[in-house]
């Protein structure tokens, strides 16, 4: 039996974009959330948050609706930018930000306020800028909390199924992903593909999570 790897190529393909332009937002709004003092901070955290108690399917159809054509947003990309998100892989890259976010940003900010507020004054002290301080003083010194925050944006995104669903649909090579696949392959009484898609994102989560803990131990000092 010939397996098609395409919707495993593209689950990981995703899953890397998606933890990349997470990176980028993340580490910076985690800095800003760990030390600003604004009243609206619990708000922010809440929107933040949102997406770990929410249904993947609700979060999916809202921002389905927000780039529809039918709607403002959508109508608008389509209009001045001949962008059309919903059924593509772009539209796929936006909804798993969103639906991966907390899962970047909760052990970033953890990391940056189990940090001894020192290293900030210190840093602040000698003369150097916040972009420093953050790159060059902060960051090294919470390798765990920035290995977890990667690894499970990673992870979690390998293991979307309804926001991608409600976005993408399911058009292969282009939005069918690896669970968008097992659910097909159910669907179909092909249970030997669905094990093999399965298996596959069983052994790699396993393998990446081994790796966490195995490099978060050698990290940690004893006392």
């Amino acid at each position: 039996m010939k397996m098609d790897w395409q919707p495993l190529w593209l689950t990981f393909h995703l899953s890397l974009i998606t933890t990349l332009v997470l990176l980028i937002i993340g580490v910076p709004l985690a800095y800003w959330l760990a030390y600003t003092r604004i009243r609206a901070k619990p708000i922010i955290e809440t929107f933040i948050s949102m997406p770990l108690v929410l249904p993947p399917s609700v979060l999916g159809f809202y921002l389905l609706i927000a780039m529809s054509p039918q709607h403002a947003f959508g109508l608008w990309l389509e209009q001045y930018f001949n962008i059309r998100l919903i059924f593509s892989f772009s539209g796929l890259v936006i909804g798993s930000v969103f639906y991966s976010l907390p899962f970047m940003i909760h052990p970033l900010q953890s990391g940056f306020q189990h940090l001894p507020i020192s290293l900030l004054e210190a840093s602040r002290t000698l003369g150097k800028s916040d972009t420093v301080t953050l790159f060059r003083v902060l960051l090294p010194n919470m390798k765990p909390a920035l290995l977890a925050a990667i690894v499970l944006s990673f992870a979690h995104t390998i293991g979307e199924f309804g926001v991608v669903l409600m976005i993408g649909g399911n058009i292969p090579g282009v939005t069918k992903v690896a669970s968008i696949a097992i659910y097909d392959a159910v669907e179909s009484l092909d249970y030997g593909a669905a094990n093999f898609y399965a298996m596959v994102l069983f052994l790699i989560s396993f393998s990446i999570l081994l790796v966490v803990y195995v490099m978060n131990k050698k990290w940690v000092r004893p006392l």
